[in-house]
C-alpha cells in the first residue's frame, strides 16, 4: 500500500522531530536528581553556610553577648570572696575664721591648707558570699546551654532556607525543560499544520502552553532569587555575586528509632538543659534567702596620715613667742608668791620679745608638711557582726521570692520536657511520612513522564488530539514539582528534627 504525498510528508518531519523531542524528555529527566547550582561563582557548602551564620547571624550573637553578662556576674560573686580594698587621699582648704562645732566655737588664727590619705582594707562575710559563686557558676552553665540551643536553631534554620533555595532551583530548572518541550510541541504543531494533517487551533493552543510556561519560569527564577535573599540574611552576611550551592543529600528513609532521638534529646537538648541548670541557681537562691536569717561579719582595717600647714608662718612664731610670755609671766607669779621658778620651762626670747632665730626657723620648717610630709594615724582594726532582729518581713518575703522562682524552674523544665517530646515524636513521624512521599511521587512522576511520552508519541502520529498533549504535559509538571517538594520537605524535616533533638543526626 502506498501513501498519499501529504502522509508522506508528514511523516518526514515527525521522523525529523522525534529526535530533539526526546532530549527535552531526557533533560526533564535530569531534574529527578537533586539539583545543585551550576552558576559560575563561588561555592557555598551547608557546613559552610552554617559556620557563617554562627559567626555572623545578629540574633544568634546577641545570645552570645548575654553570656559575656553571665561570665561577668561570675567573676564578681567570685570576687566577693576577697576583701574590697579602698584608697583615698584628700585636700581641704580653710579660711581665717570661727567655726560651730558640736555647738563650740573654734577660731582659726590663720589660712590654712591640709591633706590626708586613707587605704583600708573590708571583709564581709554572710552566707550569701559563698552560695552566690554556686548560683552564678550554675547561670553561666545555663548562658551555655542557651548559646548551644541558639546554635541549633540558627543551623535548622539555615538549612530551611538552604534546601529552599536548592528546591526552588530545581523547579526553575524543570521549569526551563518544560519550556524546551513546549517550543517542541509548537514547532510540531506547526509542522504538522503546514503539511496538512494538523489544525490551526492546536497552534494556538501550542503558543498559549508556550506562553504560560515562559511565564512559570519567570516565576521560579524569581523565587529562587528571594530565598536566596532570605538564606544570606539569615546567614548575616552581603549575598555575593553568583554563589553555587553545593550540598546533597541523599533520601534515605530513618535508620533510627523515635525512641533513640527522644533519649538523645533527653539528654543533650539545649534547651532542657538551660532549664535545669536554672533550677540548680533557683535552689541554691533559696539557701541564699534562708541565710539571710543568719549574722554577718565585717571586717575593716586600714593606715591613713595627714598633714596641715598654715598659709601664714609667721602666725605660728608669734603664737609660741606668744607662749613664752605668758609661761614667763605666770612663772613670776610664782616667784612673787615665794615658790620655786620654771622658766627654764618656759623658754627664751630675745629682747626684743620675739623668739630665737633658731627656733622660728624650726617652727616654719614643721609647717612646710603639706601635702604629702604626713603624719601616720594609728593602726586600727574594726570587726562588726550584725543580726538584723525584725526587717519588716523582707526576709520572709525573699524567701517566698526565691521558693516562687524554684517552682516556676520545675514548671519550665516540665514544659520543656513535654515540648522537647512532642516536638521529636512529631518531627520523626513528619521525616518518615515524607521517606514515604518521596517514594510514592517518585513512581508517580515516573508514570506521569511516561504519559506524557506516549501523548506525544500518539499526537505525533495522528492517534490524539493536542489537548491529550497539553493535559499531560501539565499532570507531569504537578508530579515532578510534587517530586521536588517532596525531597526538599523530607530534607527540612530532618533539619528539624535535629533542631527539636539538639544535636546532628547526620
Amino acid at each position: 500500500m502506498r501513501c498519499s504525498p501529504a502522509v508522506t510528508a508528514a511523516i518526514g518531519v515527525v521522523a525529523v522531530l522525534l529526535p530533539f523531542s526526546n532530549a527535552k524528555a531526557q533533560q526533564a529527566d535530569t531534574v529527578r536528581a537533586q539539583v545543585v547550582d551550576t552558576t559560575g561563582g563561588p561555592e557555598l557548602s551547608l557546613a559552610q553556610a552554617m559556620s557563617i551564620a554562627q559567626k555572623n547571624n545578629p540574633d544568634h550573637l546577641r545570645i552570645v553577648e548575654e553570656r559575656r553578662t553571665a561570665v561577668a556576674k561570675r567573676r564578681s560573686a567570685y570576687g566577693a570572696l576577697l576583701p574590697r580594698a579602698d584608697a583615698q587621699l584628700q585636700g581641704l582648704y580653710l579660711a581665717q575664721g570661727s567655726t560651730l562645732l558640736s555647738g563650740f566655737a573654734q577660731g582659726n588664727g590663720s589660712n590654712s591648707v591640709q591633706s590626708s590619705y586613707f587605704i583600708g582594707l573590708t571583709y564581709n562575710v554572710g552566707t550569701s558570699t559563698f552560695l552566690n559563686p554556686k548560683i552564678e557558676q550554675a547561670n553561666v552553665r545555663a548562658a551555655d546551654a542557651d548559646v548551644s540551643n541558639s546554635v541549633s536553631v540558627t543551623r535548622s534554620q539555615i538549612a530551611q532556607d538552604y534546601f529552599t533555595v536548592l528546591g526552588d532551583q530545581a523547579k526553575a530548572q524543570l521549569e526551563d525543560s518544560l519550556i524546551a518541550n513546549a517550543q517542541t510541541a509548537l514547532q510540531l504543531a506547526k509542522a504538522k499544520l503546514a503539511v496538512g494533517s494538523g489544525i490551526s487551533l492546536d497552534v494556538s493552543k501550542a503558543e498559549v502552553n508556550l506562553g504560560t510556561q515562559e511565564v512559570a519560569a519567570i516565576k521560579a527564577k524569581n523565587q529562587v532569587a528571594i530565598d536566596r535573599l532570605t538564606l544570606f540574611q539569615h546567614m548575616g552576611v552581603q549575598q555575593p555575586q553568583n554563589s553555587r550551592l553545593t550540598t546533597t543529600y541523599e533520601v534515605k528513609a530513618p535508620s533510627f528509632t523515635v525512641d533513640s532521638v527522644l533519649a538523645l534529646a533527653r539528654a543533650d537538648n539545649p534547651a532542657l538543659e538551660a532549664a535545669r541548670t536554672r533550677d540548680e541557681s533557683a535552689k541554691l537562691g533559696i539557701r541564699a534567702a534562708k541565710g539571710t536569717y543568719l549574722p554577718t561579719l565585717q571586717v575593716s582595717t586600714g593606715l591613713g596620715g595627714y598633714t596641715n600647714r598654715y598659709t601664714n608662718s609667721g602666725f605660728l612664731v608669734n603664737q609660741a613667742a606668744a607662749g613664752v610670755r605668758s609661761c614667763l609671766v605666770q612663772d613670776s607669779i610664782r616667784v612673787g608668791a615665794g615658790l620655786a621658778s620654771q622658766s627654764a620651762q618656759c623658754g627664751s626670747l630675745n629682747a626684743d620679745g620675739t623668739l630665737p632665730a633658731a627656733q622660728a626657723a624650726a617652727i616654719r620648717t614643721s609647717n612646710s608638711a603639706f601635702p604629702f610630709g604626713f603624719t601616720k594615724q594609728p593602726f586600727q582594726l574594726t570587726a562588726t557582726l550584725s543580726l538584723p532582729i525584725f526587717d519588716n518581713f523582707q526576709r520572709e518575703q525573699r524567701v517566698e521570692e526565691a521558693s516562687a522562682a524554684r517552682n516556676d524552674a520545675l514548671y519550665v523544665i516540665r514544659a520543656q520536657e513535654l515540648k522537647t517530646t512532642a516536638t521529636v515524636t512529631s518531627g520523626y513521624l513528619t521525616l518518615q511520612a515524607q521517606a514515604q512521599q518521596v517514594a510514592l511521587q517518585e513512581r508517580t512522576a515516573v508514570q506521569a513522564r511516561e504519559a506524557l511520552r506516549l501523548a506525544e508519541e500518539r499526537y505525533r502520529v495522528g492517534l490524539a488530539p493536542f489537548l491529550d498533549v497539553s493535559d499531560a504535559r501539565s499532570q507531569f509538571e504537578q508530579a515532578e514539582s510534587d517530586r521536588i517538594n517532596a525531597v526538599y520537605d523530607f530534607h527540612k524535616a530532618f533539619a528539624a528534627l535535629e533542631a527539636a533533638v539538639g544535636r546532628p543526626l547526620r
